[in-house]
């Protein structure tokens, strides 16, 4: 089965913790439901399919960040705050490395090169066989895994900015930056790599795309509008990375709408009222998106109507939905992955992977298999008839 959509590596939280960066301020939204919150029992699931373990194995904590493994072919590569960079190949580990400084923002991977940035805007880049490339620098924090294609890397800093560095040596080719709101949320969405352009979400609802030549916006269409009383409000951000259906790009606003676009000229193919920060995969003929209290929608890719909603998981901080096999899967803040049946959304199985929770989206590894890290590093490979 095709699939439309690359992993998409951001969540999300709901305490409040105001930085200022820029003469602007963020929401820190990493830490969606704090272990005191308590929350209603879930009914018991009957397992309807067999999930297997395909392997486990750990790096240290990602801490405040959320750090979401990178697959290529058969190789995972995953990182810790301390700065563990590690290659698994078909589920054993084949090098570790400390990069020598904190890391936010990672993993970005190629077939050629492994690519992390820290909270000081440090960006360093790697061989697949571990050994250091080239180091370079962006303006601020890296919160997003930097995004590689067509000779460039792409390094989204916290400032609004998105800088193309030269994939064979780290020198800087263009940099895009736009105004932001006076508030705003800190988001750990990567642009989306196409042949020729990115397409990244940005605050105040907009999604554009842009030039990998030279940056250049080739159109821009408004996701959501801002409203409301206050700033808070009034935050309408897109804070998750788009995904690409077949005839469509789409992408998920924060108090704001879904809609899919025109990929050629932006213009708009139909929008709902759902808000998301947690964001959306597609097989194609739906789309599947975490809303932002946690409901997970199925929604037809051509007219955006409604096919099913599952609302039993509300308020577990779920990740963004993965398509896998006849599954959607997602994971949550307190540590359980649940696997609901693409055709109703109804649960056919739950694991439990660590206490800890999950914060980072499930990626996938083929279409029968997919992988999640936990707060704490733990790595759980799962396979699906």
């Amino acid at each position: 089965m095709k699939r439309y959509s690359n992993t998409g590596r951001r969540f999300l939280s709901i305490a409040l913790l105001i930085g200022l960066s820029a003469g602007c301020s963020t929401i820190d939204k990493l830490n969606p439901f704090s272990s005191s919150v308590k929350l209603p029992e879930l009914a018991p699931v009957k397992q309807s399919v067999q999930v297997g373990t395909l392997w486990r194995s750990s790096v240290p904590k990602g801490g405040e960040y959320v750090l979401v493994p990178a697959r290529v072919g058969d190789s995972v590569y995953a990182a810790g705050r301390d700065g563990t960079i590690l290659r698994i190949d078909a589920g054993r580990e084949a090098w570790k490395i400390n990069a020598g400084m904190t890391i936010s923002g990672g993993v970005g991977a190629s077939e050629e090169f492994v690519v992390v940035g820290s909270p000081k805007g440090e960006v360093h880049a790697y061989g697949v066989d571990g050994k250091l490339a080239w180091k370079s620098r962006v303006s601020s924090e890296v919160l997003a895994p930097p995004a590689i294609g067509e000779g460039v890397v792409l390094v989204r800093s916290a400032d609004s900015r998105i800088h193309a560095l030269d994939l064979a040596d780290g020198k800087r080719k263009w940099v895009y930056q736009r105004a932001t709101p006076s508030l705003s949320l800190r988001s750990a969405a990567p642009p989306l790599m196409l042949d020729k352009a990115a397409l990244a979400g940005f605050s105040g609802g907009k999604l554009l795309a842009l030039s990998l030549n030279n940056g250049g916006p080739l159109w821009e269409v408004t996701v959501a509008l801002p409203r409301g009383a206050t700033e808070l409000e009034r935050i309408a951000d897109v804070t998750s990375e788009p995904v690409l259906g077949p005839r469509q790009v789409c992408a998920a606003a924060y108090q704001g709408r879904l809609g899919c676009f025109d990929p050629a000229s932006g213009n708009a193919l139909w929008t709902r009222d759902i808000s998301s920060f947690a964001g959306m995969d597609t097989d194609g003929e739906s789309i599947y998106v975490t809303d932002e209290k946690g409901a997970v929608h199925s929604l037809d890719i051509k007219t955006g109507a409604s096919i099913w909603k599952q609302d039993k998981l509300q308020l577990r901080g779920v990740t963004r939905p993965l398509v896998v096999g006849t599954f959607v899967a997602v994971a949550d803040s307190k540590g359980l992955v649940h696997l609901l049946r693409r055709s109703d959304g109804e649960f056919a199985a739950r694991m439990v992977v660590d206490s800890s929770g999950v914060r980072a989206d499930p990626v996938r590894l083929s279409d029968s298999a997919f992988l999640v890290q936990c707060v704490n590093g733990e790595l759980s490979a799962f396979s699906v008839p």
